[in-house]
């Protein structure tokens, strides 16, 4: 089986991330994964940039982690993948895989989509959309918001989250019967010993396979924890 975590991320462009690039896909190698999807907080979330700073400096400094990443990942044997974290009021998070630097600096009005179809519009450009986390409760959420017609799939196991928050993510995916993964939401690096993620039979080599093997159920969710 092959190993991939789905939720990630890195310093210094996730500004809440404490661990490097470097450091975080040794770790990643060292334990026996596959690959990472490199998820960072996007634009419209905690991303340790200037607000000031023009659109497209701000997304050539976006991408510069997962580009520092492919050439590490290509260093250690570790395949390196593409996501973009996306966050509405301040707690409601989608994970877009599958959608490159060269479109998001084609599509700069993104940033004045509502959610809803800002989701649909990436979508219809090829994205596929997981809702992250979505019962996550904490003090500065002060509601959970559902887009269950605006997502291919929900991350169901998030090893950041309560088993609780989880269970409900479960719950909510199966009755709109979609599709479900898992990530660890990882923020630490190495210093963080439960994680989460995705196993498959064969290997997948860009985002569009990890679509496709989600959605024709060969991605099956997996947990592990360094203590067992």
């Amino acid at each position: 089986m092959y190993k991939y975590e789905t939720h990630l991320h890195t310093a210094p462009v996730s500004k809440c991330a404490r661990a490097g690039v470097r450091e975080t896909l040794e770790y990643y190698k060292s334990i026996g994964y596959d690959g990472v999807f490199i998820t960072n907080h996007f634009l419209d979330g905690n991303i340790n940039i200037d607000r000031s700073e023009s659109y497209e400096n701000k997304i050539n400094f976006y991408f510069s982690d997962y580009e520092a990443g492919v050439a590490i990942g290509k260093e250690i044997g570790l395949k390196v993948f593409l996501g973009v974290e996306l966050s509405y009021g301040g707690g409601t998070d989608f994970l877009v895989y599958g959608l490159g630097k060269e479109w998001f600096l084609a599509n700069p009005q993104i940033m004045e989509l509502p959610m809803k179809k800002k989701l649909e519009f990436m979508a219809e450009n090829g994205g596929f959309v997981v809702q992250a986390h979505p019962f996550r409760e904490r003090d500065y959420i002060d509601h959970i918001r559902l887009f269950p017609r605006s997502v291919h799939a929900v991350e169901i196991i998030n090893t950041s989250n309560t088993d609780f928050s989880n269970k409900m993510s479960k719950i909510y995916a199966d009755m709109y019967e979609l599709p479900q993964v898992a990530g660890s939401d990882n923020h630490g690096g190495p210093k963080k010993p439960d994680l989460a993620g995705v196993e498959t039979d064969e290997p997948i080599n860009c985002e569009a396979d990890y679509a496709r093997m989600v959605l024709d159920g060969q991605a099956k969710v997996f947990t592990w924890n360094r203590e067992d």
